[in-house]
């Protein structure tokens, strides 16, 4: 499997957590919400589809039937649609061998969630993911913009007589990008530390569990907008 093809399985598992969609929903999803998908095509999805059934970890439906007459993992909807002498829509829902994977997929910290794409796919559900879990992602993604920052300087201090202003000036944007990511992952690592730290130091009759989904390690109030991980200006 490829690095890409595996991270469109993990948005896909994602986004039908929160919900069964058809193809086409999912594709609005995934490049509206999802930018990172924005140049993909139906003939990327739907072959990601079928091996996620093939898996056991979605189901196909036809629109409007039930969970409780939903067809058992792995099977076509096919069957469904030759009663009704038509094509009917198809939806795809989870199940719960697919909610386990996912959720297993979710605590992964390893250098993989680090990398662009992959760690603007994490980064859509973080609302879904553990406030240590993702405290290792933001710490992981920040050492690798610092390593890849280190190298772009000593890169440029080396080539600068060489450059012409232009080629010079794209240089310096793509350090500022950089630049301006590690600073948002600091802020988002601080608001992390600030509400654990709030929650520890709560009186202990007051003590929640926490719950995938808080959004405590929010900036509350921030000016500009994140910065794009899978921007080619970065790297």
């Amino acid at each position: 499997m490829s690095r890409r093809s595996g991270i469109l399985e993990f948005a896909v598992l994602g986004l039908l957590r929160e919900s069964p969609m058809h193809g086409y929903e999912l594709r609005k999803r995934l490049n509206t919400s999802l930018g990172i998908f924005r140049a993909f095509s139906y003939g990327t999805l739907y072959p990601c589809l079928k091996t996620l059934v093939a898996s056991g970890w979605l189901i196909e439906e036809p629109a409007g039937v039930s969970a409780d007459t939903a067809p058992v993992a792995g099977r076509s909807a096919a069957s469904s649609s030759s009663l009704t002498g038509r094509r009917a829509k198809i939806v795809y829902r989870l199940t719960a061998e697919g909610k386990e994977h996912f959720e297993e997929l979710l605590s992964h910290t390893g250098p993989d969630a680090w990398e662009d794409e992959h760690f603007a796919a994490r980064f859509a559900f973080f609302g879904q993911t553990e406030r240590e879990v993702r405290m290792r992602v933001l710490e992981g993604r920040r050492s690798r913009l610092e390593e890849r920052l280190e190298k772009m300087r000593a890169s440029l201090a080396r080539t600068r007589e060489r450059l012409d202003d232009y080629t010079l000036e794209l240089q310096r944007h793509g350090m500022e990008s950089v630049e301006r990511e590690v600073r948002w992952l600091n802020e988002l690592i601080e608001s992390e530390r600030s509400g654990r730290d709030r929650r520890r130091s709560s009186p202990e009759g007051s003590a929640q569990q926490e719950t995938p989904g808080e959004t405590g390690g929010l900036p509350r109030h921030r000016d500009n907008t994140p910065p794009d991980p899978s921007d080619d200006t970065a790297k």
